[in-house]
């Protein structure tokens, strides 16, 4: 209950943020900007994640009121309210912006070239141009990994040690984000050793996604994988639950999926990301460029499965699997 009020409290005051940092105006106030290329306010992950950021700045000694004021915009997978977001985050002189997703790093670099950016849920930032390297950035970008690309094989792996008939996978991804790309690659490379055939199936509009996958379950020993995108998160709902209609097992980068109905999830522990995002924070507030400070990778992974998904499509789990599960639902 405590987690849920904090979260509630958290989004209950974000209209009155300006408000009461104008009542303390000082020379000590800095300024945070934060755009996500997902999420929304009313969606639990997203603000349990900028809880996470909060959280990890209280501890370092950063107030929000007393000396950070900090301006949250939530993109929702729209690229044209995301464009909109970053120009107006920028006019608002922050000391530093914290971006979440690829979407809307980029964006936000395409905005400004001086303001410092902490990313945060970004897969290729040197092959999105985000940085130069990883240990010299560059720029005035820097930040965390989502994941390297060859986490995307995992996905592929665990769904095959979950439902073995599975010969046939779809894959749902974003084009023409090259990190969408990427995670598909990955997953066709490996796909043959498996015995899988992928196919990939766009995530655009929900109607055409809801058709292609209707269409694809119609055969037998049919799977499907979720990649990691702004928009597949934002729509994980849905995808969990027409993965349940038409009896898919399916797997995807986000617990919060299998908490929705979905089969399994494997990715990084986002929460702890964003907490570590902190630290660059405060870094840069104390003087740092982030040109300096090397893009980290992740350090927290963490594995779900749905028992009761699992008994609706007539799966055994593995033993193996449980025993290395970080959390189970029944």
């Amino acid at each position: 209950m405590r987690r849920r009020d904090f979260i509630k409290g958290f989004v209950g005051s974000a209209a009155a943020w300006p408000l009461a940092v104008r009542a303390q105006q000082g020379d000590r106030m800095r300024r945070i900007g934060v755009l996500s290329s997902g999420g929304a306010v009313d969606d639990t992950d997203a603000m349990t994640f900028q809880a996470a950021f909060r959280q990890g700045l209280e501890q370092l000694g950063w107030t929000e009121g007393r000396n950070v004021q900090i301006d949250a915009r939530f993109g929702q997978g729209d690229a044209d309210r995301i464009r909109k977001y970053a120009a107006e985050l920028v006019a608002l002189t922050p000391n530093v912006i914290l971006t979440s997703g690829s979407t809307a790093t980029e964006q936000m670099i395409k905005t400004t070239g001086t303001v410092p950016i902490v990313f945060v849920v970004v897969p290729d930032p040197v092959g999105s141009g985000f940085v130069d390297s990883l240990s010299q950035p560059g720029g005035n970008a820097t930040g965390f990994l989502q994941f390297e690309y060859s986490l995307s094989a995992k996905w592929l792996e665990l769904l095959k040690q979950i439902a073995p008939a599975v010969t046939r996978a779809a894959v749902l991804w974003e084009p023409p984000i090259l990190a969408s790309i990427g995670q598909f690659a990955v997953i066709q490379s490996v796909a043959p050793s498996l015995g899988v055939d992928v196919r990939p199936v766009k995530l655009i509009a929900r109607s055409e996604a809801e058709r292609a996958i209707s269409a694809f379950a119609q055969p037998p020993n049919g799977g499907l994988i979720v990649t990691a995108g702004a928009i597949t998160f934002r729509d994980r709902d849905f995808i969990a639950a027409l993965a349940a209609r038409q009896k898919l097992p399916a797997v995807a980068p986000w617990r919060s999926f299998v908490r929705d109905g979905g089969l399994m999830s494997y990715g990084v522990d986002f929460a702890d990301q964003y907490r570590r995002a902190a630290g660059y924070v405060d870094r840069i507030l104390k003087g740092e460029k982030p040109a300096d400070l090397p893009v980290q990778a992740p350090t927290k992974y963490e594995l779900a499965i749905n028992l009761k998904t699992a008994k609706a499509l007539g799966l055994d789990v593995p033993s193996s699997l449980l025993a290395g599960a970080d959390e189970v639902i029944e």
